[in-house]
């Protein structure tokens, strides 16, 4: 029967039965969305414990870096490069092959006995885990129905955001109970569930092996250079002074002379390795350039945070996890409440909220003193978790679920891309915002306490009558009034981050502005 014959009840009755999603499909889709958590947690489950690390490998400080160093700068590599052998492999065999490779490189990272041995080992589990975060994001955009976005959306929205701010507890705890070895034999027996759930279940797409043929490897030489020593300035630039430290320098001029032939290269190449033309897509643009900004805080806050309550604080890793966590449980929650509202409202006001939202968070963290705890962190990281999860999901929408599905997987890696250099630039700008702010903040306060200042020669005072008897009093009274300095410099250095971020957030939520607003779209039905 044609279209022209068939009734409106057979039309209404066919509807539903196109936007059902199979159990088959999505048991498939959220095996790989464990998958993709396991791969984002690893990064900042790590970071939680690498004086532990240092230690068991008897590692300088900065070569135990490198441990992370390795990680990024690997999985930034594979990201983008993700798309083409989405489309070369298919879904089933990339993801797989990402799963496998991940689980044994977690396994050699757990028996590695000297440093070198780590960051080998780290560098392949990052480029390999770099592999199954675009792989998702494009299969829940091409997979699933365009009104299940609804559903599918959150879910990959709250692991992204979940992921990092629960690493540092989730870190704690397992070195805490168990060795920093755990922290990769955790992977092995969820990484081979994985790796045989997706082979069995996966049938999003076809290959297309003939793509191979036509692989651009100085497209991805180039890609390699340019990302990859990005990658390091940013991490190292800050604790060298940038420029002054030759490697960074060097890195910075290979960065630059890679880029130039990297887009050359991709603007002429017949396959190019990754298509940048699909930046031409303004909500693609506009939602990257968004993902960009909430990188920054996404990871910038996760790393703010814990460094405050160990430097400051004092606090142990679990503690610190302890209090992080409540950043965590605000995302669980609020995910399903933005599933709701991207139903009924204009995405677009939904992430101004949740920027103006995460801005409000920041901004009540101005104050910081250094007797903040975890009740006065309360409302930031709840505000935070809210803000976060506003303005990513409906994002990840809008930049990916409008686009046509043949672009979605070249797409989902650009988009990812920028997620994780966002997140690199906001280190790279807090460290040096926190460095040069409590230079300054030494030196004011250094020209304050001086001997014609009542109150700093009263607690030098009151300093020497505690230590009289315990050896030089004068000494290491100035020594402990010297330590009181400091630490408020540190914390007022802090403060003057915050500040920078509320700024920042709040002129970032008109950038919602430049969106169109999403049109509707038939459902998409996934391309073989």
């Amino acid at each position: 029967m044609t279209d022209a014959t068939a009734t409106p009840s057979m039309l209404a009755a066919a509807a539903p039965q196109s936007e059902r999603i199979s159990p088959r499909r999505l048991i498939a889709f959220l095996i790989m969305v464990f998958g993709m958590f396991m791969a984002i947690l690893d990064i900042q489950v790590v970071s939680a414990s690498l004086s532990e690390i240092q230690a068991g490998l008897s590692a300088s400080s900065s070569e135990v870096s490198w441990v992370q160093t390795s990680y990024l700068i690997a999985e930034v590599i594979a990201i983008p490069l993700s798309g083409f052998m989405s489309r070369a492999l298919g879904t089933r065999m990339l993801f797989a092959i990402s799963a496998a490779g991940f689980t044994v490189a977690s396994f050699l990272c757990g028996f590695a006995s000297t440093i070198e041995q780590m960051i080998l080992w780290r560098a392949v589990q990052g480029f390999l885990g770099g592999g199954m975060v675009p792989t998702v994001f494009a299969s829940a955009y091409i997979v699933f129905p365009r009104s299940k976005f609804h559903i599918v959306g959150p879910i990959i929205g709250l692991v992204a955001t979940l992921a990092p701010t629960i690493g540092p507890t989730v870190g704690g705890i397992i070195t805490d109970l168990m060795s920093w070895h755990w922290l990769f034999f955790i992977n092995i027996l969820p990484g081979i569930g994985i790796t045989i759930g997706v082979l069995a279940l996966v049938d999003f797409d076809e290959p297309n092996f003939a793509l191979l043929n036509r692989f651009d490897w100085w497209g991805l030489v180039t890609m390699a250079g340019f990302l990859g020593s990005l990658e390091y300035v940013l991490e190292e630039g800050p604790q060298y002074e940038w420029l002054q430290d030759p490697i960074v320098a060097a890195c910075a001029a290979v960065c630059v002379v890679s880029a130039i032939f990297f887009f050359y290269r991709v603007l002429t190449a017949e396959e190019p390795i990754v298509d940048i033309r699909t930046f031409t897509n303004r909500n693609f643009a506009v939602g990257c350039l968004i993902s960009f900004c909430v990188g920054i805080g996404l990871y910038g806050l996760t790393y703010i945070y814990p460094r405050y309550l160990a430097e400051v604080r004092g606090y142990s890793a679990l503690m610190i996890g302890e209090t992080m966590f409540v950043s965590g449980i605000t995302m669980f929650l609020t995910a399903p409440l933005v599933g709701r509202l991207m139903q009924k409202y204009d995405m677009r006001y939904i992430i101004a909220a949740g920027i103006i939202i995460f801005a409000l968070g920041s901004w009540q963290m101005t104050w910081i003193t250094r007797d903040y705890d975890f009740y006065e962190l309360l409302v930031p990281q709840i505000l935070r978790g809210v803000g976060m999860m506003f303005a990513m999901v409906p994002t990840n929408n809008i930049a990916l679920g409008t686009l046509p599905p043949e672009r979605v997987k070249n797409a989902s890696g650009l988009f990812n891309l920028t997620r994780n250099l966002g997140g690199a630039v906001g280190l790279a700008l807090i460290n040096q915002v926190l460095n040069e702010r409590t230079d300054l903040h030494i030196s004011r306060l250094q020209d304050r306490v001086t001997w014609g200042n009542t109150t700093a020669t009263e607690t030098l005072n009151m300093f020497a009558q505690k230590f009289q008897g315990m050896g030089d009093a004068s000494l290491m009274a100035m020594k402990q009034l010297s330590q009181l300095v400091h630490r408020q410099a540190v914390v007022m250095g802090y403060g003057d981050a915050f500040f920078i971020l509320t700024v920042f957030y709040f002129g970032l939520s008109l950038m919602v502005l430049l969106l169109n607003k999403p049109a509707a779209m038939p459902s998409a039905e996934p391309a073989h």
